[in-house]
This record gives C-alpha cells, sequence and structure tokens, in this order.
C-alpha cells in the first residue's frame, strides 16, 4: 500500500479533534450516495419505459414495411419476394392487410385497424400469437362447413385486443359484424361492404393502444371483406435480426424492389416517442447529476478542514521529505475514498430499489393515458458504470484544490508557533 493511501485512511479513521469535519465527511458520503441512487432509479425508469414499450411494439408489428406508394393491393408478393431475393440480416417474410374498419355489437361499435395476416408467415415476423390469450394461431383458420349447418360455411374468426372486448362487451364464441366503411365498387354502384365474424379469442399485447383499437383476421377473409384478388396483399412484412438496422435494410428492400414501392420502419413510426425518451434520460442524467456535484462541494469544505487541522502534520512530512505530489496524493485519496464510497453505496442501493419496483410494480399507471399498466424500472450495466465514473470524477475534481493548497503550505510557518 502507497504511504500516501495509508495515511489518508488513517486521517479519515481517527477521532477528530473538530467533531464538524467527521460530520461533513458523513454528509459527503450520504450526498454522493444519494444522487447516485437518485440517478440509478431515474435511469432504470428511462430505459424501462423505452424497452418496454419498444419490445410489445415489435411484438405486435414488424421491423419494416413494403407498400405500393400509389396505396394499391401489392397482386402477387411472392413475385416481389423472388425480386428483392435474400438479404443479410432479414429472417422473414409475411404478406399483409391492415386498413381501418368499424366494428360491431349488440352492444356497442368503434372504429378498428383490421389487419388480414397468414398465420404461420406472421408468427415469424411478429410475436403477435404468443399474446393471445388461452388460444393458438390456428383459431383464425375458417372451419369446414358442416352437414349440420347444411353445407353453408361457418364464419370467418377473429381475434381482438382485451380493451376492445370489454369495449363491445364480447368474449370468445361471440359474432361481431365488420364494416368496410370505403365500402365496393359493383354495376349498382358503390355498396357498403361487411362481413360477420366469430371472436375466437382475445389478444393482450400489452399496450392499450393496441389492445383497444387493433383486431386481427385470417388473410383470406380480409381479402373477400375488401374485394382483393386471391393472393394479394396491402403490405409486405420483413423481421431482421438487428432492430437498430431497421433503416439501412429498408433502403435495400425498397431499392430491389423498384420505384413504385416505398417502405417504413418501427422507427420512423415511432419516431417521436422515442426521441423523447431519449432526451428524457439526458436531462434526467444532467438535471439529478447536480445532486452529486452539490455533494461534492462537501468534499471541498471536508477537505479544506482537515487542511487546517492537520498543518503540523504536513509540515512533518514535508520536513522528512514528502514531496508536493506526495502531499496532494493524501488529500486527493481521501476525497476520492468517500466519493468512491458514496458511490458504491448508491449503486447498490439504486439497483436494489430499481429491482423492487420493477418486480412488484409499485408504481401504477392509467393504460389508457400511459399505455403501460405501471412504470417498469430496468438496470444496465452500462449505465451504472456510467454514472459512477460521472461521480467519481467529480470527486476527484472536487479534491484539485484544497490538494493544492496543502501541498503549497510553508512548513517552516506551519510549525512556527506550535
Amino acid at each position: 500500500m502507497k504511504f500516501e493511501l495509508f495515511i489518508a485512511l488513517r486521517y479519515l479513521r481517527e477521532k477528530r479533534k473538530q467533531t464538524l469535519i467527521s460530520v461533513i465527511s458523513v454528509l459527503s458520503v450520504a450526498g454522493i450516495a444519494a444522487g447516485v441512487m437518485a440517478l440509478v432509479i431515474a435511469l432504470a425508469l428511462s430505459t424501462g419505459f423505452k424497452e418496454d414499450i419498444q419490445n410489445k411494439i415489435l411484438g405486435a408489428t414488424p421491423a419494416v414495411n413494403l407498400f405500393r406508394i400509389d396505396g394499391m393491393p401489392i397482386a402477387d408478393p411472392d413475385a416481389v419476394l423472388a425480386r428483392i431475393g435474400r438479404i443479410d440480416g432479414v429472417t422473414a417474410s409475411a404478406p399483409a392487410i391492415l386498413k381501418q374498419v368499424l366494428v360491431s355489437s349488440a352492444y356497442s361499435n368503434q372504429g378498428a385497424a383490421l389487419k388480414g395476416v397468414d398465420p404461420e408467415r406472421e408468427a415469424a415476423v411478429s410475436e403477435f400469437f404468443a399474446r393471445i390469450l388461452g388460444d393458438d394461431a390456428r383459431a383464425l383458420d375458417r372451419p369446414a362447413a358442416s352437414p349440420d349447418d347444411g353445407g353453408t360455411p361457418p364464419p370467418d374468426r377473429i381475434f381482438i385486443g382485451k380493451e376492445m372486448a370489454r369495449t363491445l362487451q364480447v368474449g370468445a364464441g361471440d359474432t361481431l359484424r365488420v364494416f368496410n366503411p370505403l365500402g365496393r365498387l359493383t354495376p349498382f354502384g358503390m355498396t357498403v361492404s361487411e362481413k360477420t365474424l366469430k371472436v375466437a379469442g382475445v389478444f393482450d399485447s400489452g399496450l392499450w393502444d393496441i389492445d383497444a383499437n387493433w383486431a386481427y383476421v385470417h388473410i383470406d377473409a380480409a381479402r373477400r371483406l375488401f374485394a382483393h384478388s386471391p393472393g394479394s396483399a396491402l403490405l409486405v412484412q420483413f423481421g431482421i435480426g438487428d432492430l437498430d438496422s431497421a433503416e439501412t435494410m429498408a433502403d435495400t428492400i425498397r431499392r430491389r424492389a423498384g420505384d413504385e414501392y416505398a417502405t417504413s420502419t418501427w422507427i420512423e413510426l415511432n419516431r417521436p416517442l422515442f426521441s423523447a425518451l431519449k432526451l428524457e434520460k439526458i436531462a434526467l442524467f444532467i438535471t439529478i447529476g447536480l445532486i452529486v456535484f452539490v455533494a461534492s462541494l462537501n468534499i471541498v469544505t471536508t477537505l479544506i478542514m482537515m487542511v487546517l487541522e492537520k498543518q503540523r502534520d504536513i509540515a512533518i512530512l514535508a520536513a522528512m521529505g514528502a514531496t508536493a505530489d506526495n502531499i496532494q496524493r493524501v488529500f486527493r485519496f481521501q476525497g476520492l475514498i468517500i466519493g468512491v464510497t458514496g458511490t458504491a453505496l448508491g449503486s447498490v442501493l439504486g439497483v436494489l430499489a430499481s429491482w423492487m419496483l420493477d418486480h412488484f410494480r409499485l408504481i401504477r399507471l392509467e393504460a389508457a393515458i400511459y399505455s403501460i399498466p405501471y412504470v417498469p424500472f430496468h438496470v444496465r450495466a452500462w449505465d451504472v458504470a456510467l454514472i459512477a465514473a460521472t461521480a467519481i470524477a467529480i470527486s476527484f475534481l472536487a479534491t484539485i484544490y484544497p490538494a493544492r493548497s496543502a501541498s503549497k503550505m510553508d512548513p517552516v510557518e506551519a510549525l512556527r508557533y506550535e
């Protein structure tokens, strides 16, 4: 052990002539610990919001969508996929139809986003079918006609969100009427297109907006409702391995598909939300970081008072051959010990508090306003390391002035009145 560190530890452990110095030292540790703890919790909250909402959005929607610029259906999605070819990083693809409809039950009605999907291929680009309560993707398949029904085909199936089910007051086995508000063109003019669908199950995506406004049917049922040709689709969805590269992947897909096509990504569709969350995280780091800065001022006070108390010791060290750098290191070590102790204590308490808040879901939210039912706290090692490094750096900077003052002390003047 370096003798500077040995002396610094001894100074911090010994009983003080001035009790005030010990009190300020304890307050310095407590202040830094409180600041670090608050920062860990704040960044865990910000990270939790971002990751929770991102995972739930991507659980219900694909990373990249391809569609025609003119809004017309893609007549042969498989031919477009063949033209695009294999792209490194793209893991799967699936056709889909997504349009606004009016959904009506015996008790209520509401607008909804109706998505027609191919159950087998949809499972490869999103986690939607993992969110179905008590059922599976095969429930969307239209059952064969039964002789008991006189050979009449049974109604198509539909999955609805749990909030929509609550609004419409329906459950599995009930029937709904779905209207295409744009209608379709017939020899007699525009007519309203409608279908009677049987509720096959209810899904819970974890996001209120999706659970309240989205519904899923088999893509063949959507083609019949919207009068699209067999095999057509409005969208071709893509799953990718690296979600952060969605925009790069989308550019490649659009280039290969042709000029009549455009793409959208999960990043573009949710950019305002995630930009706001990113800005909030930076603002939290700066504002709550000021707590650590204020606490570091106590380190300055502690060290200045200790320099005044230890003038005789400093003079003796100088007389014994200690250099100015040696004396500076003694007081820098003292400040760093206070900073490291407070940082370690605050980090542990912050991680523990974040785990408890997340595990027991102690802070509840109104899902209709915030989209999620509770505040998630996700602690990331990188965030804790950044906070710890910042707190220790501030503590080190706080030692510079007192340490230099101690090193410039004249030992003769210090011992003159001893």
